[in-house]
């Protein structure tokens, strides 16, 4: 989860237009001689800002490495990468590589949209990497992406902030989260916490509750359980009270959170590795070591949990051979440990493979700090629907927030939702 590049929108829309309807640079209908060096097409999702530029060098690295090979790039916001991508490989227009996010991988895997990457290249390290990790990239038993960075959730403080209210330590419960922001709005007159609407942030109260939207072992929709609604019942809660900051419903509710943490105008919010660089461009965070990083709260469970994110690196079915062939080399290079470890000292992301956490590595605060929440993250079930469940939440969570809407009445609205999703599944 991240907010959209809104300015490089048009330039990647244009771009696409091209690969998605079979044009020269497309992975099934390349047009290149035989006897001439293979084009393939990778759409990355990444921050077209802050990350972009070190995947386009690696690029470089590797064309310079393998002369028969050329990779033309195409940078795809990523909240329009899932729909485009399904359109263009329903279309056979599809890229041949895809940096497709966790949740994604096993909805286009259902779909035979991706590559069984087990014996090829690409995995040839894959007992390298984190196991929990390649589960996540499978579906009925294959393998359907290389883990390139991995992520969850925290909540990210101001250290400054915390100690001029006398808070020693991160709150261990969303009621000592509650009282913290209490002390934090008396004696320095900032807020001390502004939460999220969206669906992806309010998954850690149900966590929280020993509980998900849905039970995918027993085929069950528990959106609009006991448990989830006492999770969801606590996730409102901190929208009103001393120190916590009232919803924003708003389409630029991310950027104005975000803005306001790095700026030292909140104590605290909860948010992903993947804004460790813009943290640090923020004024205060100027000190790197201003910025906490600690566990999610636990709910009455008392145990806390977040979603495990990331990307894999998935190889498009609909390729010839060669563009195969030359698609999983470059998979292989770009998820190797040097490769990885490049990406997380320019970008301050999470390697997904033991060897590439090099001591140059670990020495980045933001990375050493995800790093320890870790042990927190709950992978999502291997259910090819399960990232589409948020969106019903999404569309309800900011009118609960906002006041327009119940609780019951929207948790009962996104339950009827789920059910058109996953219509074998009861109530």
């Amino acid at each position: 989860m991240r907010r959209g590049i809104a300015a490089s929108a048009l330039v990647a829309s244009l771009a696409l237009t091209a690969t998605a309807c079979g044009g020269s640079d497309s992975g099934s209908d390349n047009g290149d001689k035989a006897s001439g060096p293979v084009t393939i097409t990778w759409w990355d999702t990444s921050n077209a800002t802050n990350e972009a530029p070190t995947y386009q060098a690696l690029i470089k690295d590797f064309e310079a490495a393998n002369k028969n090979i050329k990779v033309k790039y195409v940078n795809v916001p990523f909240d329009q990468a899932q729909n485009k991508f399904d359109t263009a490989a329903g279309s056979k227009g599809a890229p041949d590589i895809l940096r497709s996010e966790v949740g994604w991988t096993p909805a286009f895997a259902k779909k035979s949209y991706l590559l069984p990457l087990d014996g090829t290249e690409a995995l040839a390290d894959k007992d390298k990497f984190k196991s929990n990790l390649i589960t996540q990239a499978q579906y009925e038993g294959k393998t359907y992406g290389v883990p390139i960075v991995t992520d969850t959730l925290a909540l990210v403080y101001n250290k400054a902030i915390f100690k001029k209210a006398g808070i020693t330590e991160a709150p261990k419960t969303w009621d000592e989260l509650k009282s913290d922001a209490a002390k934090v709005k008396a004696k320095t007159k900032i807020d001390g916490y502004w939460g999220s609407t969206q669906a992806y942030y309010a998954q850690s109260f149900l966590y929280g509750e020993g509980t998900d939207t849905v039970d995918a072992s027993a085929k069950k929709i528990t959106v609009n359980s006991d448990a989830a609604k006492k999770a969801y019942g606590t996730w409102l809660g901190l929208f009103s009270g001393k120190g916590l900051h009232k919803a924003d419903t708003t389409a630029d509710a991310y950027a104005h959170i975000q803005d306001a943490f790095v700026n030292g105008k909140v104590a605290a919010i909860i948010q992903g590795p993947w804004e460790i660089t813009n943290f640090y461009k923020g004024s205060a965070f100027a000190d790197k070591s201003n910025l906490g990083i600690a566990t999610v709260p636990a709910g009455s469970s008392g145990k806390a949990g977040a979603p495990t994110g990331g990307h894999n690196l998935s190889v498009y079915a609909g390729s010839d051979k060669a563009h195969q062939a030359a698609a999983l080399k470059f998979v292989n290079f770009m998820t190797s440990a040097k490769s990885q470890s490049t990406i997380a000292l320019k970008n301050s992301t999470l390697p997904t493979r033991d060897d590439a956490y090099t001591d140059q590595v670990k020495a980045d605060p933001g990375i050493a700090g995800y790093g320890t929440v870790l042990s927190a993250a709950q992978p999502r079930p291997a259910l090819p629907e399960y990232s589409s469940l948020w969106g019903p939440l999404d569309t309800e969570l900011p009118k609960i927030a906002g006041g327009k809407e119940s609780l019951d009445k929207g948790l009962s609205n996104v339950e009827l939702a789920i059910q058109k999703l996953v219509p074998d599944f009861s109530k």
